[in-house]
């Protein structure tokens, strides 16, 4: 379905992230880093709302040419909505404050020891957006039409793990967990489903 990027479906993104009940950290989770992650909404290339996916520059020293949400490592003292506002900023220049902010979702522990907060903003000004190339090798704006296609996302089984791994299918690329976890679980929120994606797996390349 068409979501224009306006007042309206701000007001409704907004509920529907006020409705979605976030999973309380647990034991486990506690020894884990804290980093977070931007759903950035923003205007498509035609009237639709879409989302901010980057891909990440070839010459960074982790996960390096592998798409992901705009996003890192909180700093000492930094909530998950100070990180990921301040990682806006610093790879698209982005320049938002906590008004922006319309919800979180669950944190999604990953295998290399992180627990990231997804953090949904309202990027409005987003014209204004420009890659730090020492970050970020290509932005993209991915309508939220496309999220929400039935084929969109799949799942699949591998022999090292018995979770299911999920994969969203952007263009002609495979876009995994973290990232494809995350965009998932902001696609049922936005149907009204209390959908959890911590037990969706990443694929092996992923886990250091």
């Amino acid at each position: 379905m068409m979501r224009p990027f306006d007042d309206a479906t701000r007001r409704n993104i907004a509920d529907a992230c006020a409705a979605f009940s976030r999973l309380q950290e647990d034991d486990a989770q506690a020894t884990l880093k804290h980093a977070a992650v931007a759903v950035a909404l923003t205007a498509s290339e035609g009237d639709d709302t879409a989302l901010l996916l980057t891909l990440r520059a070839s010459h960074l020293r982790a996960h390096r040419g592998q798409w992901a949400l705009p996003g890192g490592r909180c700093d000492p003292g930094e909530t998950p909505v100070e990180a990921a506002l301040r990682e806006l900023d610093e790879e698209l220049g982005l320049r938002l404050t906590n008004a922006d902010v319309l919800g979180t979702l669950d944190d999604y522990p990953t295998r290399s020891g992180y627990l990231i907060t997804p953090v949904v903003v309202w990027a409005a000004g987003s014209a204004a957006i420009r890659p730090n190339p020492e970050e970020v090798a290509s932005v993209h704006r991915i309508a939220l039409a496309t999220i929400e296609r039935e084929d969109a996302f799949d799942f699949v089984a591998i022999p090292e793990s018995a979770r299911r791994v999920i994969r969203f299918h952007h263009q002609m690329s495979l876009i995994h967990a973290p990232t494809a976890a995350l965009i998932y679980q902001f696609r049922e929120v936005l149907a009204g489903r209390q959908t959890r994606v911590t037990d969706l797996e990443q694929p092996v390349f992923a886990w250091k």
